[in-house]
């Protein structure tokens, strides 16, 4: 275990464990169900540039009746970060293998963000006959799920105008300038927790992690490219679909909750009104009272 000096980082990382995953050093939780275990196992599936602690505030009312597993991809988080072009298939890779090695069949999907992106890889893989899992259901959350809709960032224009390569260690960037990044994409009607934030940016900047985002960030550039793939895997995938979208996201806009509810109006919408980008984080009962029950349709 590393000297952390998040107190919160700290137990997030006693609570998993390091697993080898598509020739990667993964770390993993695997979190088993505290009461009855009557609904599948749930796969949750973070986002950029933050790590499964995104979750930490929420994963145990989401494992009162059901196994709950979490992990950091490749580039982010605690898990390994090697200077490579970091790609979707590489995750979803990443995400099959921990799901193997879980010795999970039947599952229930939880997304966020890039982890929107990630899953539709994965419901094009298992519709394709290259995952063999049975999905009995599904959450996506505030992601850039269509992404000429998306109200990209400062930092992220700037970060794709950067070349794919790590950044050199004297790079500006520093704890209080990604602390403030992520602020930002929270709504002005919440308040991030400072602890919240100190351990996010202590996650980033794990082993250097803070120099590969011009790399980590090269998802846009796949999700621009391949769009049809991805979100077209969201939007048609027979499982159960539920949409939980914070309305005041100043990046992964409301409306494109609604329309990805205009082409699957079977799905639940719910609306997380007064929160941004990070529901989790920033209203984790809003969020519980959302995904709880869409997950148990």
């Amino acid at each position: 275990m590393m000297p952390w000096r998040s107190p919160a980082v700290a137990a997030w990382e006693q609570r998993g464990r390091y697993r080898d995953l598509a020739g990667y050093k993964t770390f993993t939780i695997d979190v088993p169900s505290a009461g009855p275990e009557k609904e599948e196992p749930l796969v949750v599936v973070h986002g950029f540039p933050s790590s499964s602690f995104d979750f930490h505030r929420v994963v145990d009312t989401l494992a009162e009746h059901r196994r709950v597993l979490l992990f950091d991809m490749i580039g982010y988080g605690l898990s390994a970060k090697p200077d490579r072009a970091y790609t979707l298939d590489l995750q979803a890779e990443v995400a099959q293998a921990f799901v193997a090695d879980a010795g999970v069949s039947t599952l229930a999907l939880l997304t966020h963000d890039l982890g929107d992106t990630v899953g539709g890889e994965l419901l094009a893989r298992q519709a394709e006959g290259r995952w063999p899992v049975e999905i009995t259901g599904r959450v996506v959350t505030n992601g850039s799920i269509y992404i000429e809709m998306a109200h990209l960032s400062v930092g992220q224009q700037l970060l794709l105008s950067l070349p794919d390569e790590r950044l050199p260690d004297t790079a500006g960037i520093d704890g209080p300038t990604m602390q403030s990044s992520l602020a930002a994409t929270f709504s002005t009607r919440s308040r991030p927790e400072p602890s919240d934030l100190e351990a996010e940016w202590e996650l980033i900047s794990h082993d250097g992690g803070h120099l590969l985002l011009p790399r980590t960030i090269r998802y846009i550039e796949e999700r621009r490219r391949d769009q049809a793939r991805f979100t077209g895997a969201i939007e048609s995938h027979p499982s159960p679909l539920a949409i939980v979208w914070g309305t005041d996201d100043p990046i992964a806009v409301r409306d494109m909750a609604t329309r990805l509810h205009g082409v699957r109006p079977d799905a639940s919408l719910s609306w997380l009104e007064g929160i941004g980008h990070y529901p989790m984080l920033e209203s984790p009962s809003a969020f519980l009272d959302a995904v709880v029950p869409a997950l148990a349709r």
